[in-house]
């Protein structure tokens, strides 16, 4: 059975995680790779949905309903799209996953890890992305790139700085806990000096997909 690879993006609002997700789904797929781009909240017909009702400002949604939203998307995401897609040998690039959660939902809503984490892993069937870019970008940095952003702030982009920090602070607890598999990039700087650092980090972990072959992990990554 072939086996594709799963990358996501993780950061904050305003990280720059759009962007390098399809700059990254861009350059793989001229290398003549299967690539499916997808993103969380909003990943399925369902997501689009629950997308709309989460992000909405007008909508009052306490934390517990907003994580099992939240976890409901991602459920129907990986049966419905990720899943599938991997077992096609396909590249998949998510922009957000189960971090998000542990994030905004554990750290920025306070639920606790110990209560976010069992639930993310029945939502996900404990499927984990082989590779995770987490853009880093300092909080005054991001909130004036939303602040020039054309869109209106999203529910979650209106909250008090403290939430921000409290997400932002758990993002790279999770970073210093996986190394192996979470990539902290330097956000600030132009969009083509990150992508570039995201190309990288992803030649090094993966050094085949430069060449359009299969990706298979380096040996370096293998030994660790």
């Amino acid at each position: 059975m072939k086996k594709g690879l799963f990358i996501t993006f993780e950061g904050i609002d305003g990280c720059g995680k759009t962007t390098q997700a399809r700059l990254l789904a861009k350059v793989l797929k001229k290398a003549g790779h299967e690539v499916l781009l997808t993103r969380e909240p909003g990943g399925t017909s369902l997501g689009k949905r629950l997308r709309q009702l989460l992000l909405n400002p007008n909508s009052k949604v306490c934390a517990e309903a907003e994580l099992f939203l939240y976890l409901a998307d991602r459920a129907q995401h990986v049966r419905e799209v990720i899943a599938p897609a991997l077992k096609q040998g396909r590249i998949v690039i998510s922009e957000r996953f189960a971090d998000s959660t542990v994030a905004y939902q554990g750290a920025g809503r306070n639920l606790s890890r110990k209560r976010v984490e069992p639930l993310n892993r029945i939502a996900t069937a404990g499927l984990k992305p082989n590779l995770t870019f987490l853009l880093n970008i300092p909080l005054s940095t991001a909130q004036d790139r939303k602040a020039n952003h054309p869109l209106p702030a999203d529910r979650l982009e209106r909250l008090e700085k403290s939430f921000h920090q409290r997400l932002a602070w758990e993002y790279r607890k999770l970073a210093a806990e996986e190394p192996r598999r979470i990539h902290l990039i330097k956000a600030a700087g132009s969009i083509e000096q990150v992508h570039q650092r995201v190309m990288k980090a992803l030649f090094k972990a993966y050094p085949t997909l430069q060449k359009g072959d299969s990706p298979t992990p380096s040996q370096r990554s293998k030994k660790k």
